[in-house]
């Protein structure tokens, strides 16, 4: 049996002194970890007869696609690698009962204005469907969480975002929600619509050579908080559209399907000023007590802040 390149003496003695496994000095963990990856890259090259210009073609593409990482990470199922492994570490841990994650997306920015109990996302310039979405923040035994933090954004009806999209208004359709006294919040907004990746892309051009789509459903994201708690990335998604259970980034989760209601006038109505049918969301949050300060913080990617 001819012996692989990659298990030749030549080739695993370039992968020692390239990843530093043969000194003495730096980091153990990241010289471990850059040997695996560059070691399977150059498995990959000698298995799929990658040729050169295979290669410069896949790196430069990579190079000018730069600004999308955070969709190809979502595209490429990254993010949602991430989840399965936290869920089946929680799994191992008996961790039960809380709300689940799913993954945070690229588009989150920092700053929104903090509102109390209630608060209305959208800055009235788009004309969606009335959307008026509630719930309570609790703990896995069922006690309410006054106090807690609630940070909301979506999409508007062209499935665009503010900040990214110029022609929003500041923080439109993006808020933090500190809850009451009864742990409660609400919101009033209008429903998102689905949207796909950028036309012309790097992330459309890959899925494209994929066989593969880049839309997904109308969602809302969500990072929950509360003090002692465990940080909670999540997002909701609106039942009924067609890419529901086909989304691009693989977030959909049936527990994140909340029912969606159509109502016109009622209590909402009277109590916060909704003048017209509105689409009525009702979704608790359950967050979990932590082991470590450190859960309570979010992960520390490169987010936008304004």
């Amino acid at each position: 049996m001819t012996e692989r390149l990659i298990d030749t003496a030549e080739v695993q003695a370039l992968l020692d002194k390239l990843s530093g496994a043969d000194t003495v000095s730096g980091a153990p963990r990241l010289k471990a970890i850059v040997r695996r990856v560059v070691g399977d890259l150059f498995a990959t090259i000698e298995e799929f007869d990658i040729s050169d210009d295979e290669f410069w073609q896949a790196l430069n593409y990579a190079s000018a696609g730069a600004q999308e990482y955070g969709l190809w990470a979502a595209g490429l199922g990254v993010e949602r690698f991430l989840d399965i492994r936290a869920d089946a570490r929680d799994a191992a841990d008996g961790v039960v009962g809380a709300t689940p994650r799913t993954i945070e997306g690229p588009l989150y920015v920092a700053g929104a204005p903090v509102e109390h109990g209630y608060a209305r996302l959208d800055d009235g310039e788009d004309k969606g469907q009335l959307l008026f979405m509630h719930g309570q923040v609790r703990d896995v035994d069922g006690k309410a969480l006054p106090g807690a933090k609630v940070e909301v954004w979506h999409a508007n009806t062209l499935g665009n975002y503010s900040y990214f999209d110029k022609t929003q208004s500041d923080f439109n359709l993006r808020r933090t929600i500190v809850t009451d006294a009864e742990g409660r919040y609400a919101f009033r907004s209008i429903m998102p619509s689905g949207y796909a990746c950028p036309p012309g892309g790097s992330t459309e051009g890959i899925l494209k050579q994929l066989g593969r789509h880049g839309n997904r459903p109308a969602h809302i994201h969500f990072f929950a908080s509360a003090d002692d708690h465990r940080h909670l990335t999540t997002q909701i998604n609106i039942d009924g559209d067609p890419y529901l259970r086909d989304d691009f980034a693989y977030a959909t989760r049936e527990d994140l399907i909340p029912a969606l209601t159509h109502r016109e006038g009622g209590e909402p109505a009277e109590k916060y000023g909704l003048d017209a049918p509105y689409a009525d969301i009702e979704f608790d949050f359950v967050l979990l007590p932590t082991k470590v300060e450190a859960e309570e913080e979010v992960s520390h990617r490169p987010r936008a802040a304004a």
